[in-house]
């Protein structure tokens, strides 16, 4: 088969199209024939490098796949052959004291595929029964591949984490990516006044077009100033955070009295300052948040099949141009999700 392989670190020139094993699956794994894949920001970190990381090269990058199964290990029940499926990005090889406790996020070998374990870039994969979840409703391949991280990291933020609360004022930092977009849409469900930053009218236009009711152009507007004009000089009761250094400071000073802020990554950086006369004067709550848990999955894809909740995508590259996908990925140029699709 063909698979989208790094054999070094390195800027996107190290990505390689090439021959791979076939994969055999486990007892108690599944080999799905991928029909579409979607581009993380984790897939251009681990592509770049990251210390914490012990990659065995060749490695195939990749969180995120849909497809449909071709075969099934012996132990294998629930999934058979033919089904159509998405991939849970998130597995673990242990079953013991957190993944009882339904939060698998927890578990001391939890990781993601293409980071922590081989990822989703190829024709063919074997994932753990487990991890192979049905489509729902009529989502198309590419719209399921582009579904479970980034709508699964924002629900547990929201949802699980943060306690999101019906008509709330929510501010959404980074409404373009695909958390960001995720967070819009979930914060609506609960009917929420949203408020989102992007970069540029046309990302401005779009957000606003997916249900944020205020924008603001995070290069060119003050998001504190912004925010305190929509809310009557309050603040906002939820913060969505991800973007890190470059916005951490101007979201903390964004919340209102008892406010809440939680965050899942930092992509300008990871060291900031906070006025900690602000966070304990204005009792003001910081979460951090990582991924979520298999049950709250489950849950989020009963939206999709109810058509409450939809992906968006941005722009499809053939497997054979991972590298051009990841070059758009880096030009902020995109909307949406990146899907990659095996020819």
């Amino acid at each position: 088969m063909k698979a989208s392989r790094i054999h070094e670190c390195g800027g996107p020139e190290v990505i390689r199209y090439e021959d791979a094993p076939d994969p055999r699956p486990k007892a108690n794994e599944v080999v799905i024939r991928v029909r579409a894949c979607s581009l993380n920001h984790l897939d251009l970190w681990v592509r770049g490098g990251l210390p914490t990381l012990r990659l065995q090269f060749p490695w195939v990058l990749g969180s995120d796949a849909a497809g449909e199964v071709v075969e099934v290990g012996e132990l294998c029940e629930r999934v058979k052959v033919g089904d159509r499926i998405l991939v849970a990005p998130g597995r673990t090889l242990s079953a013991g004291y957190e993944t009882a406790r339904g939060v698998d996020n927890a578990a001391p070998d939890y990781g993601l595929f293409g980071s922590v374990y081989p990822g989703l870039n190829a024709e063919y994969v074997a994932i753990p029964e487990a991890n192979a979840l049905p489509i729902p409703g009529s989502l198309n391949y590419e719209e399921a591949a582009s579904v479970p991280l980034v709508f699964l990291t924002a629900w547990h933020m929201l949802v699980g984490i943060a306690k999101i609360r019906m008509l709330e004022d929510v501010l959404v930092i980074g409404g373009s990516s695909g958390v960001g977009i995720a967070a819009i849409q979930i914060a609506k469900l609960h009917h929420c006044r949203v408020i989102a930053t992007a970069g540029g009218d046309d990302k401005l236009a779009k957000a606003k077009a997916l249900g944020a009711d205020h924008v603001i152009d995070h290069y060119k507007q003050s998001i504190k100033d912004e925010v305190k004009s929509i809310t009557g000089r309050r603040g906002v009761s939820l913060v969505f955070e991800h973007v890190g250094a470059a916005t951490f400071g101007h979201s903390a000073a964004a919340m209102a009295r008892h406010g809440r802020l939680v965050t899942c990554g930092a992509t300008t950086g990871f060291d900031t300052t906070l006025n900690l006369g602000h966070l304990f004067a204005k009792h003001l709550s910081l979460h951090g948040s990582y991924m979520g848990t298999m049950g709250e999955l489950y849950d989020l894809l009963r939206f999709f099949e109810r058509g409450l909740l939809k992906p968006v995508l941005d722009k499809s590259f053939p497997l054979s141009d991972v590298r051009g996908a990841h070059e758009r990925m880096a030009a902020k140029e995109h909307f949406g999700k990146i899907v990659i699709v095996p020819e």
